[in-house]
């Protein structure tokens, strides 16, 4: 596919123009999620801009009316998120070309999203292949309804800096690619904890603020007993509180606890992706590492 976008845009009586999403304040862009019903504070703005790149489309004022991120891994991979256009825009063409620039940024990699239903058309028109569902759960934690847990096959315990190089490799071993910088930068917004076998990390979960309360991901873990046992700590710590999880667990003792812990099914996306698929999805079989709960949608 030859892609040669322009640097501007006309659309219906007005013209758009790219800009560095660097360059743009956080109450803009948080204005610009708002409007699509999207959660994200200033706060996780900022935090995606650290950890990746971006353009947005700016209309002849200077509003925000579109944006696309990417996050690359290495030299091989990049994940693709916060493709936001205004609803005015959505079937202008606006998404299809802001796509097309990130793709001039990103070429030679593999790619992966996760599409909204809305989005999904856009996706499947520029050649991104559906994967698996994603099933954001969501509500308001609480511990007296989760009953009697299995027994965790080891001890659990909060994570510390130490433990970052045996979670940025089991990351690696569930999700398929490394992402040191990643990991690194959610263990400083985050609190985790980790199943251990001695000294050796089996299980690990962190939980960060995001959008109306707490997120918990990612998640990794070799089994659904393992990656309860990381996650239910979380839970007790926020009872009361909003916490979401985005997971393709749809069935078995991990998606039960989920719903029993007050994060029922919420909404979901679908998991696309352009070149490689990540080898990355839980079989319910081995022990081996699985990314039981994404980092967050846009990031992975």
């Amino acid at each position: 596919m030859e892609l040669k976008p322009s640097e501007s845009l006309k659309i219906d009586a007005f013209s758009m123009r790219i800009g560095d999403i660097e360059g743009i304040e956080l109450d803009r862009l948080h204005a610009h999620s708002l409007s699509v019903g999207w959660p994200h504070r200033a706060e996780d703005w900022q935090f995606l801009r650290e950890s990746g790149q971006g353009f947005v489309a700016l209309d002849e004022i200077g509003r925000v009316l579109g944006s696309a991120m990417w996050f690359a891994h290495g030299a091989d991979f990049a994940t693709v998120g916060m493709v936001i256009t205004s609803p005015r825009l959505q079937t202008l063409g606006a998404g299809q070309w802001l796509m097309k620039l990130v793709f001039e940024k990103v070429a030679g990699r593999d790619l992966r999203l996760n599409a909204t239903r809305a989005a999904r058309r856009l996706y499947l028109s520029l050649d991104f292949q559906p994967e698996q569902t994603v099933y954001q759960c969501q509500g308001i934690a609480r511990t007296e309804a989760i009953g009697r847990l299995t027994e965790a096959r080891g001890d659990v315990r909060i994570l510390r800096a130490k433990d970052v190089p045996a979670a940025i490799e089991l990351d690696a071993a569930g999700f398929g690619v490394r992402r040191a910088t990643l990991i690194e930068k959610l263990f400083a917004h985050s609190t985790g904890y980790g199943l251990f076998s001695g000294d050796k990390l089996k299980a690990f979960a962190l939980c960060r603020p995001f959008g109306r309360g707490l997120v918990v991901g990612p998640v990794v873990a070799g089994n659904d007993a393992d990656a309860v046992a990381v996650v239910q700590p979380h839970v007790a710590d926020h009872s009361g509180s909003f916490l979401r999880i985005d997971t393709r667990m749809d069935n078995g003792e991990f998606a039960a606890f989920l719903s029993h812990a007050g994060m029922p099914v919420f909404d979901t996306v679908l998991t696309m992706s352009m070149g490689k698929r990540l080898a990355d999805f839980a079989d319910g079989g081995s022990d081996m590492a699985k990314t039981y709960a994404l980092a967050s949608q846009t990031l992975g």
